[in-house]
């Protein structure tokens, strides 16, 4: 697919069956740090490493970063300051249809580039 052009993504990276195998022996684009990381961030030390930890490896790889599950501004700033590349959650917008997306999209200014 990546020879296609297609664009890859480990998705929820940390849980379940993303590993740091997936990351080694595969050719993705992007990792996206699962949200059970995310969610308590500014609140927990242990869950601040291990998603700096997770940028830094990310970044020596070429990989762009993209944070799942972001709520609030402490966490989008926390993230920011570490570097991640992309931000997703309830915070920057709740679900939507397409054509509402795409009508978001031409006036949302990303908050992490």
């Amino acid at each position: 697919l990546k020879e296609l052009g297609f664009q890859l993504a480990i998705d929820d990276f940390g849980t379940g069956y993303s590993s740091l195998t997936y990351v080694s022996k595969h050719p993705f684009n992007e990792l996206k740090i699962d949200r059970e990381f995310i969610m308590f961030l500014p609140q927990s030390n242990k869950d601040q490493t291990i998603v700096d930890a997770t940028i830094t490896m990310a970044k020596s790889l070429n990989l762009s970063v993209v944070a799942e599950g972001i709520e609030d501004l402490a966490t989008l700033n926390m993230l920011k300051e570490l570097g991640c590349d992309k931000a997703q959650g309830f915070y920057l917008a709740k679900p939507m249809a397409l054509n509402s997306y795409l009508d978001w999209l031409k006036t949302y200014r990303f908050p992490l580039s």
